[in-house]
């Protein structure tokens, strides 16, 4: 069937937004040879006038709950499957995610940026399963990240041969 993943984003009430508009100079993701490295992305949601905005900003465990940071993770998921798809063309190229390195600014003393990851990670194992959506990851604390974002996280892909 056509467009699976794509389907299965629909049965989660999931619309993809465009890609996110790069700040600097870069490519949203390369491909070498069946693997797919995205760049970093944020939290954004594109607004009204359709520029990206963050909806969550600051520190985790300061300025943002748990909660929060684990929702700006969440769209970041979303936004780097909008990369993925500006890349690949179809989602369904997608065979398993690798290995995700996350960045999460947050507070002095804040010791779970796991938690706030989740919100990818929790993301990519509803759409792909434990099998192909579970991934090695590392969650790091940042004392700043760009546009005071709270998370930002490079991905790395396995595609279908």
């Amino acid at each position: 069937m056509p467009h699976t993943t794509e389907a299965r984003l629909n049965e989660m009430g999931i619309i993809l937004p465009r890609r996110p508009k790069p700040i600097g100079n870069y490519l949203p993701g390369v491909v070498v040879g069946n693997i797919l490295y995205t760049s970093g992305t944020l939290g954004t949601q594109p607004d009204e006038n359709d520029n990206d905005v963050l909806p969550h900003v600051g520190k985790v465990g300061s300025d943002l709950t748990i909660e929060e940071g684990y929702a700006s993770a969440r769209l970041m998921a979303i936004n780097h499957l909008a990369m993925m798809k500006a890349v690949l063309g179809d989602l369904d190229r997608v065979k398993r995610i690798v290995k995700m390195i996350g960045y999460i600014s947050c507070a002095p003393g804040f010791t779970e940026p796991h938690r706030v990851l989740n919100g990818a990670s929790d993301l990519f194992v509803a759409l792909w399963g434990e099998e192909n959506g579970k991934h090695a990851r590392a969650a790091l604390t940042q004392h700043e990240l760009g546009l005071n974002a709270p998370v930002e996280a490079d991905i790395t892909i396995e595609l279908h041969a």
